[in-house]
């Protein structure tokens, strides 16, 4: 039976307020804010365009270059907790952080797509005002890409006017990596890791291990590889996909942006980027999709 009108709900209402609860909490002289809790204030004011007049535009830039250094800044911080749980042998914990990685570096390429939306008239307005900052001076990103193993012991000179950046990387320059931190998890296991490998000099950026191919093959291809060795390969390529995906958006951006310019920090701009698709941090685990089924 069809229910009289004045008791069906009313999808048209007029209604643009809603109520405040009684116990919503709303005097905060003697509370924790969420403003005080996440330090908006000092966030919320920390961008500061320099364009004169100052460029509408420029706001953009700012804000999506901070995000990305809180995303990397997590990054790192969920890297190094899962380089300790590979350490103690906590594989699914491990994996547990490198989840989130994936999950970050997803969202930090789809950013590019906000950055996409300024027009090459529109950062040639205010582009000047960056002086020879880039992207390129990022300690955080260096910071993720020696964790991962591409280590470049020159870069440190880019950072030694900034004493806490320049440490934190010298410290991981020395430090193992991740994969290292994951081959000796694969070898307190009882696989053949031969021991130069894990006695490496890990100051070194790592190079491809041909050795390394029937290892991984053997716990692709057997029924009895434990299943969390057999998913932590797997994500580390995922890591490894996703960076590359980060990669090429960043390039194709830089590209639409400002075409063949050189780059602010005095690189050649895009044909730097190209150069920087052909870095790999796990060249074992592509090579092993060859030698699997033969």
């Amino acid at each position: 039976m069809e229910k009289p009108a004045a008791e069906l709900p009313n999808a048209h209402s007029h209604r643009s307020v809603r109520p405040i609860e009684e116990t919503v909490r709303t005097d905060f002289r003697h509370a924790m804010s969420y403003g005080g809790y996440l330090d908006l204030d000092r966030l919320l004011g920390s961008q500061h365009p320099l364009s004169q007049p100052e460029h509408h535009d420029e706001l953009l830039f700012i804000i999506q270059h901070q995000t990305s250094e809180l995303w990397l800044k997590l990054v790192l911080h969920e890297l190094l907790e899962a380089r300790r749980l590979f350490d103690q042998d906590q594989l699914g914990k491990a994996l547990k952080c490198i989840a989130r990685v994936k999950a970050i570096q997803r969202t930090m390429t789809e950013q590019w797509s906000v950055l996409g939306t300024l027009t090459p008239r529109e950062y040639a307005q205010f582009r000047g005002f960056l002086g020879s900052s880039s992207g390129f001076q990022s300690y955080q990103y260096r910071g993720v890409e020696f964790l991962l193993g591409n280590k470049n012991r020159g870069m440190l000179r880019v950072f030694e006017s900034d004493p806490e950046a320049h440490a934190l990387l010298s410290t991981l320059l020395t430090e193992h990596t991740l994969y290292d931190a994951f081959l000796r998890v694969l070898a307190r296991a009882g696989y053949e890791i031969p021991a130069d490998i894990l006695d490496r000099d890990t100051s070194e950026p790592w190079s491809y291990r041909k050795d390394l191919v029937p290892i991984f093959q053997k716990i692709y291809e057997s029924d009895d590889t434990p299943w969390g060795l057999y998913e932590a390969c797997e994500d580390l390529v995922d890591v490894e996909d996703n960076f590359q995906a980060w990669r090429f958006r960043h390039l194709r951006t830089v590209q639409r942006t400002i075409g063949f310019k050189v780059g602010t920090g005095g690189s050649s701009g895009v044909d730097f980027l190209k150069r920087a698709l052909d870095l790999t941090f796990f060249p074992e685990l592509y090579a092993v999709r060859t030698e699997i089924g033969n």
